[in-house]
């Protein structure tokens, strides 16, 4: 098999801070070290003096989604209602008569300080087909036209006045307004997130699909892509066990909703929100994920949980221990299981997530968003318990594994991005390290994932990595923070050239 040597850089590596140079053979690292000491190649890369490093690993994405925004009607950026409504506009002429497909407007911070309606929608795209997500992508607005289409929705719960849905309505009124997608757009729109992500040094993402998200083809469309980017499946769908094995998924979890999200009204809370006499939704008990943790632990599979809200956390943690006292900890532990999100964890949750082993798939750029005194948090919970949110650095002190990721398109696809919100964290207290946000955004979604291998650049490894121009590193240290992020010149997929700049 054809080997490459790859010179003249700096490698981050767990073996030698000042190796400058890796060998490579097929898709494995077999040597890495001084270059003077390189063994002989049939190919030699010069790196002029980049940076490489494991490639990032995103451990929550939704790639037919985020292509659709890369692509379309992105309202993230959108600054008032007024100025989402005129880009429907456009997009709907620019359409000419086909769906327009929007996500990621933020009402809490527009000066109106309130979503869409139908009235609106069908005004600004001529009474055409409209679906529009909220950020959190657990509530959408949709346009008459296509609620007409999706006539079991206004009896299913939350159904709403003036086309805002949410809860099971939602999951109606999405289905309707996907199965507008041809499958030539969602190739197009699945590909581009993978580019993106290679563009940006990921070299795996993990995909996490299910029946309420955008169904069976979708998800077997995203893991049979012929992409250098690996794509890791998880199937959200409680006690579907069979239909994740036949769909290739890694495992029973990702986005199987125990509650919904915080800007929507429907994460499971102990305690009613501040702003609203509710508790939010809460669809899965202890004894559900009792009984799927179970069966998940038996078969040899990870399951996972979608968990956002203290009252659907206490739902997770109580079905697991009941599953460890039946099965035993080790077994529990030996399968990795995940939870999606952790935001509101009391310490008593962080402890149980070390007991039992379970990885925290935890998303940064959340907190950047809607953290602080002043943000979306406090104001659906207050001040207090929107200080607890997010606690990376408790659940690291604590020996939990953390996996970093975007659930994109809630927030984008940014590595960087994401290592620097779980170091600055708005609560001081809660953030990581950058190394340690570092690893568990490479390493961390490998464990995450289930791989044996750790990740880290050695030989035995995947040669999965990327090429940086990072300016000055010092010897073993990350590029500094405070200043532009890394340019990513090269990303490399178990010896497969993923994205070369130029």
């Amino acid at each position: 098999m054809p080997t490459t040597l790859w010179r003249c850089g700096r490698v981050r590596t767990p073996t030698d801070p000042h190796a400058d140079a890796l060998l490579t053979e097929g898709s494995a690292v077999v040597w890495v070290g001084a270059q003077r000491s390189a063994p002989h190649a049939d190919e030699v890369v010069d790196l002029d003096g980049a940076w490489v490093a494991p490639a990032f690993v995103d451990a929550h994405v939704h790639a037919t989604s985020t292509g659709l925004a890369l692509t379309g009607l992105d309202l993230t950026d959108a600054p008032s209602l007024a100025v989402a409504l005129s880009r429907v506009e456009q997009a709907a002429r620019a359409a000419r008569g086909g769906a327009v497909l929007g996500t990621g407007w933020d009402d809490t911070r527009w000066p109106e300080r309130r979503a869409p309606t139908s009235a609106e929608l069908d005004r600004a795209s001529y009474g055409g087909v409209v679906y529009l997500a909220r950020t959190d992508v657990h509530s959408a607005v949709a346009s008459s036209a296509l609620l007409a289409t999706a006539p079991e929705a206004a009896a299913a719960q939350g159904f709403l006045p003036d086309g805002l849905v949410r809860q099971a309505a939602h999951h109606v009124v999405r289905r309707a307004a996907y199965a507008a997608v041809t499958p030539a757009q969602r190739r197009r729109a699945q590909e581009h997130t993978l580019q993106r992500a290679a563009q940006l040094g990921i070299g795996c993402v993990h995909e996490c699909g299910g029946p309420d998200i955008a169904g069976e083809d979708d998800f077997r469309d995203v893991l049979a892509l012929d992409h250098p980017v690996e794509v890791v499946g998880y199937w959200g769908e409680l006690d579907g066990i069979e239909r994740a094995l036949d769909l290739g998924a890694r495992g029973a979890a990702g986005d199987l909703f125990v509650d919904g999200s915080l800007g929507s009204h429907t994460a499971a809370l102990c305690a009613p929100y501040a702003d609203l006499d509710s508790t939010g939704a809460q669809y899965v008990d202890a004894a559900a994920v009792h009984r799927h943790v179970t069966a998940c632990t038996r078969a040899g599979l990870q399951a996972g949980f979608h968990a956002i809200g203290d009252a659907a956390l206490d739902a997770v943690v109580d079905g697991i221990a009941r599953v460890v006292d039946e099965l035993g900890a080790a077994a529990v532990r030996a399968r990795r299981h995940r939870v999606e999100h952790a935001e509101l964890l009391t310490q008593r949750h962080v402890e149980a997530l070390s007991s039992y082993g379970v990885v925290a798939s935890v998303q940064p750029g959340f907190d950047a968003r809607w953290g602080g005194p002043a943000g979306m948090y406090a104001e659906r919970l207050g001040a207090a318990r929107a200080a607890s949110m997010n606690p990376f650095g408790a659940l690291a002190a604590r020996g939990v594994v953390l996996a970093l990721g975007s659930d994109s398109p809630v927030t984008p696809l940014d590595p960087w991005g994401t290592i620097r919100a779980a170091v600055r964290h708005r609560t001081p207290s809660s953030g990581l390290s950058a190394e340690a946000a570092f690893a568990a955004h490479t390493t961390g979604g490998r464990w995450a994932a289930g791989d044996a291998a750790t990740g880290d650049l050695e030989p035995g490894a995947a040669a999965t990595f990327a090429v940086w121009d990072a300016g000055t590193v010092r010897p073993g240290a990350l590029p500094a923070l405070d200043g532009p992020d890394p340019t990513c010149l090269r990303t490399v997929v178990r010896g497969v050239t993923a994205f070369r700049r130029g």
